[in-house]
This record gives C-alpha cells, sequence and structure tokens, in this order.
C-alpha cells in the first residue's frame, strides 16, 4: 500500500487572503425587500449599504415567514461580511442559526466569516462539516473553506484532500486548483 507524503510549500495567506463570503444566499420567492437582498447577496458585484438598505426593510417586516425571515439574515450577513463588517455578518448568521438550526448555508457563510478574522480555524472547521452534513447547495465552498481551517490548523493532508474535492465539485472555480498548485505528493 503506498503512503503519500504531501508537503504544502509557500504560504497560503493567497487562499486566506481569498477568502470571501461564500455567496451561498438562501433564495426568497416573490417581488419584495427580501428577494431584493437575496439578489444582492449573490451578485458578484460590490456590495453597497443602499443594498444593505433591502435587508433591513425586509426584517423590519413583520409578515415575513420564518423561512424568508431566516433567509434573509443569512443574506444580510453574506452583504456585511462583503462589506468587511465581520462582526456583525457573524451576529446575522448566529441570529439565523438560532432561528432554524437546518440552515446550512448559515453554517457555511459563518464559517467563512471566521477564516475572514483569522481567529477561528477549528471553529469554523465544525461550522463547515455541519454545513455538508446539511445539505448546503455550496459543497464545493464548504470543502474549499474547510482546507483553509485544516491548513490554519496544521492539518496539511486534509488540506490537500479538501481542495481537491472543491476541484473536482467545481472544476470551473480557479481557487482551489490554484491552491492545489502549491502541494506536492510523493508515494513513499
Amino acid at each position: 500500500m503506498a503512503l503519500l507524503k504531501l508537503a504544502a510549500w509557500g504560504a497560503f495567506t493567497a487562499a486566506a487572503a481569498a477568502v470571501a463570503p461564500a455567496s451561498a444566499g438562501v433564495t426568497v420567492i416573490g417581488n419584495s425587500n427580501a428577494r431584493l437582498c437575496y439578489e444582492a447577496a449573490e451578485s458578484s458585484g460590490p456590495a453597497s449599504t443602499s443594498m444593505l438598505a433591502y435587508c433591513d426593510e425586509a426584517l423590519a417586516d413583520r409578515s415575513l415567514v420564518k423561512r424568508d425571515l431566516v433567509a434573509t439574515y443569512v443574506n444580510r450577513g453574506i452583504l456585511r461580511l462583503r462589506l468587511n463588517r465581520t462582526d456583525a455578518a457573524i451576529d446575522d448568521f448566529d441570529t439565523a442559526i438560532g432561528k432554524d438550526p437546518g440552515e446550512a448555508e448559515a453554517y457555511l457563510n459563518k464559517g467563512m466569516a471566521l477564516l475572514r478574522s483569522g481567529t477561528g480555524g477549528r471553529e469554523a472547521l465544525a461550522l463547515f462539516e455541519t454545513a455538508l452534513a446539511k445539505g448546503t447547495t455550496k459543497p464545493a465552498i464548504a470543502y474549499y473553506g474547510r482546507a483553509i481551517a485544516h491548513e490554519m490548523t496544521g492539518n496539511v493532508r486534509q488540506a490537500y484532500f479538501d481542495y481537491r474535492q472543491a476541484s473536482l465539485l467545481d472544476p470551473k472555480w480557479p481557487l482551489p486548483q490554484t491552491e492545489l498548485v502549491r502541494f506536492s505528493v510523493q508515494a513513499r
């Protein structure tokens, strides 16, 4: 049986710097501020405070059904993270989890927020695992984030396998492939 020896050369600061909000927004149906908040969270352009206003107005609407309420907290958290308001984003993800512990995207996005803060490698690992177990709609992002968290905690071998899985799940996404270039795999 061949054992793999893995080495990651170069710092993974590029991966950590590339940590962006997962943009695993939660869909809201209809024509409302909650829907506009979702569309803003899913957009690829820069976030703005006017986008946050859609979310704030939606959350002030007491007629939102629970699913849309939870989704809007996740989506506002994504926008706050894109605006570098990491603590406020984490608060939104925590609120979403408190209202619906089954909402996978809240765990995924909170994990990404902790990675961005640079302090939450171990906690982020658990969040990515929970997001995967709960069926996140963006598993490639969860594996990518988990790979970064594994590197932060010194588990280079598992980081390699998670980058590879992220690359397999979304072959058109360049970030996991870029990170894989740093690894050398040797049979021993």
